[in-house]
């Protein structure tokens, strides 16, 4: 396993929840100190450098997701056959361990340019990592690779995220003498069948092809009103989660949603609000996309990759990735620096 030697230390640390996230931290900036990088920046987060004007930043999360009581040595690299498995070996071990594989074959004196690395926390739960950096003004290369699991595709778009949480309030009464009452419940459900029938008519039918899934997408995710059976439900609590493949329907859903909660004296808070984001980069000639949320859609004005291991195991019982998509990947970045940091075109992502 020495081959697979960072993946199998990555692996070790419990960063569910970032528990060990200063472990996970030290282990990959002692490791890269050691190749000549410095130290730009560090708190959970992690920002390292080398060399002038950087033009190629690579970014990985540490955290990972809690396992299935199922999945056996969730903190222990093993291999079967063809495959690696371990916790976090898909989403994003196995992409930040080849990262560090790959800068360590680089011959930095061969490069024009710089290159950063960054390794943030809190990804799974709520992007708390790359939302401190964007706070602290982080001026990102122009060129910038997210390490989450593509099973080797170069995806240049994600969808956006809108995430609302809404609450109804009513007046409570027994469920005998409705009158007496306003149900909150019921208003919550007439909220949500006008906004459906606006988004079957206005949202959905306005599809951007180049995603897998090629519309807006609505989730109705938490309902929670009421206090007791016989009563009338005084209070309820609603999430509902959009992603988007178009900007413009971000403003369309707010103004819906905006008339609707004055018609049924709702309280309206926006939980999340990420835009989509679709690049034009020189040397991609196909455009694919990815449907899941990124770190990507929080960054602007960077020409952006999503480019990580397969097969796509992220959040399963025993997680795995196929040795030969790593070793592909670590191929796949080493030319990315060479190529981007040496301002060439590139020729050799396959």
């Amino acid at each position: 396993m020495e081959e697979f030697k960072n993946l199998k230390e990555l692996v070790k640390f419990n960063t569910i929840k970032d528990k060990e996230n200063k472990e996970i931290i030290n282990y990959i900036e002692n490791y890269l100190l050691k190749l000549g990088f410095k130290t730009e920046y560090k708190t959970k987060n992690l920002v390292m450098s080398i060399g002038e004007n950087p033009k190629l930043g690579f970014l990985g999360h540490t955290d990972t997701v809690e396992y299935i009581k199922e999945f056996k040595n969730p903190f222990e690299l093993t291999r079967k056959d063809e495959y690696l498995y371990g916790l976090g070996v898909c989403d994003m071990k196995g992409g930040i361990a080849a990262m560090l594989d790959a800068v360590s074959k680089i011959d930095f004196n061969k490069l024009k340019n710089g290159l950063k690395l960054y390794f943030t926390y809190d990804e799974e739960i709520g992007f708390g990592g790359t939302y401190e950096l964007v706070k602290n003004n982080e001026q990102f290369p122009d060129y910038m690779i997210f390490g989450e699991p593509t099973n080797n595709e170069v995806l240049i778009g994600g969808k956006g995220l809108i995430e609302y949480q809404i609450f109804f309030k009513g007046l409570k009464a027994h469920s005998s003498t409705p009158d007496k009452g306003i149900s909150a419940n019921l208003n919550a459900v007439d909220f949500i069948y006008e906004l459906k029938e606006f988004y079957n008519n206005n949202i959905k039918p306005d599809m951007q092809k180049v995603y897998e899934i090629p519309y807006t997408t609505m989730n109705v995710g938490i309902i929670n009103g009421g206090s007791a059976k016989n009563s009338i439900p005084a209070n309820c609590e609603i999430f509902i989660d959009f992603r988007t493949v178009k900007k413009e329907h971000k403003k369309q859903l707010n103004d819906k949603i905006e008339n609707l909660a004055k018609k049924y004296a709702a309280d309206v808070n926006i939980i999340e609000d990420i835009e989509p984001f679709l690049n034009e980069i020189d040397f991609i000639d196909e455009i694919k996309t990815a449907n899941f949320m990124t770190e990507a859609s929080l960054i602007k004005g960077n020409k952006k990759m999503i480019l990580g291991v397969g097969p796509i195991t992220a959040h399963e019982v025993n997680e795995h990735i196929s040795i030969d998509s790593y070793r592909k990947l670590i191929k796949q970045y080493q030319n990315l620096i060479y190529e981007i940091c040496n301002s060439k075109l590139l020729t050799n992502l396959k």
